[in-house]
């Protein structure tokens, strides 16, 4: 079995069921459950030493919050974005958020890209 290198850090747990609902590859995904005290996320970073850290938050104001603490906690994590049209990760459209996902280097479930789209 190979080693998880990377993590997902998402805003809830429905947000969470989705994200592993497209991925193949295994990868940690951790909830803020919509916010975190700067302490643990101090915590987490201590933890993540040597993971490739990713957020996902959700396109409005709390997410972008989330955003603005993480790039001051914890400014190594990569931040990936949905269509803002979609607002939340969990309402985003399943072939978006593979797409979302794929363009950040993650093995995601290919058949997942044309849901939705015409098939």
């Amino acid at each position: 079995m190979r080693r998880v290198e990377k993590v997902i850090i998402v805003e809830g747990r429905s947000d969470k069921q989705k994200v592993a609902a497209v991925l193949k590859e295994p990868v940690i995904i951790l909830c803020t459950n919509g916010t975190i005290s700067d302490a643990r996320l101090e915590e987490w970073a201590d933890e993540l030493e040597g993971y490739d850290v990713y957020l996902l938050a959700d396109a409005d104001e709390a997410g972008e919050k989330l955003r603005r603490q993480f790039r001051r906690m914890l400014p190594e994590a990569e931040h990936l974005y949905i269509d803002r049209a979609y607002r939340e990760v969990a309402a985003a459209p399943i072939w978006h958020l593979a797409q979302v996902l794929l363009r950040a280097d993650f093995d995601v479930r290919i058949e997942l890209l044309m849901k939705g789209r015409g098939e």
